[in-house]
């Protein structure tokens, strides 16, 4: 039976699962308004999960631990970028080999360091409003991570409505030859849109590693750079829509560790695969409507520029 300490854990278990989607989405979404399509994104998870943990373990300090695991995503994105904008290799194939590296690499990297822990990332506390029935819980006990990423879809949101920079991008998205005709360097401003893509990335495997298991697990990110795809897809390329399907998943993600509790009488396998099984049903409802997945799509995505 659901009780309410249940109803409070599970949903706050939620937030904690979703955020490291939030911040990879975002990352991957900036990307993508800009025409390039990152397909690498499993791989930069893992690095930056296991450069985050191997770092903090040796310093004993986080945010040096989350700062090496963002340098470490850029470093991925650093050589997708110079591979599709550089050499003008396929999109596709460059990403989908930049995944397999990032496995393997963060396997190399990361002998020795299984079985190891660390301390985990600290909840923030809010006098008084950490201490409110209910809502304290929901709203003010959560790390620093979690209002993060909530302020970077914010963030994001409104660089990509309301600035200049935001406009290049999206222009440069729709049509870069008409950007480079007036002037604009597209292929130095699709360079910044995948190195931040690559630092969010790192960023939201080192969540994994320092939060959610507080220790490094080969493979831990268990699909999540392809689910920050899917998010991408799923909000129609618009920010607030990200945050949307991250909670989404992270609710029926949590399902598999409430169910017995909340009285679910179904096998666990079920559950475990549950997520994945969601995210698909709704890619396929809203692949149903082409008109709404091409409603913000960038024209050149995946498309490859050359300057003259």
């Amino acid at each position: 039976m659901m009780t309410t300490e249940l109803l409070i854990a599970f949903l706050a278990s939620t937030a904690g699962a979703a955020t490291p989607l939030v911040v990879a989405s975002m990352g991957e979404l900036v990307t993508e308004r800009s025409g390039v399509l990152n397909l690498g994104m499993e791989g930069m998870m893992l690095v930056g999960a296991v450069v985050g943990f191997g770092v903090t373990l040796s310093t004993g300090q986080m945010s040096l631990g989350l700062l090496a695991a963002m340098l470490a995503g850029m470093a991925m994105a650093l050589i997708f970028g110079f591979l599709v904008l550089t050499l003008q290799t396929n999109q596709v194939a460059t990403g989908l080999a930049l995944t397999l590296f990032g496995i393997g690499l963060s396997a190399y990297l990361g002998r020795g360091l299984a079985g190891q822990t660390v301390t985990p990332m600290p909840h923030l506390e809010f006098p008084v409003l950490s201490q409110l029935p209910f809502v304290g819980p929901l709203l003010f006990r959560f790390d620093a991570m979690v209002y993060f990423s909530l302020a970077l879809v914010l963030l994001v949101a409104y660089m990509l409505a309301r600035t200049r920079l935001g406009l290049l991008i999206r222009a440069v998205g729709e049509s870069p030859q008409a950007a480079h005709a007036i002037g604009y360097p597209v292929i130095g401003l699709r360079y910044g849109t995948v190195l931040f893509g690559g630092a969010l990335a790192g960023l939201g495997g080192a969540y994994l590693s320092l939060a959610l298991t507080p220790m490094w697990v080969e493979g831990m990110t268990a699909g999540r750079g392809w689910i920050a795809l899917a998010q991408v897809v799923f909000a129609t390329w618009k920010p607030r829509g990200v945050v949307v399907g991250a909670y989404l998943f992270g609710g029926v993600t949590m399902l598999q560790f409430h169910g017995q509790g909340m009285g679910l009488a179904i096998p666990a396998e079920f559950l475990s695969m549950l997520p994945y099984l969601a995210t698909i049903v709704v890619l396929m409802i809203i692949c149903r409507n082409p008109q709404t997945i091409l409603l913000n799509k960038p024209v050149s995505l995946g498309q490859n520029f050359k300057p003259d």
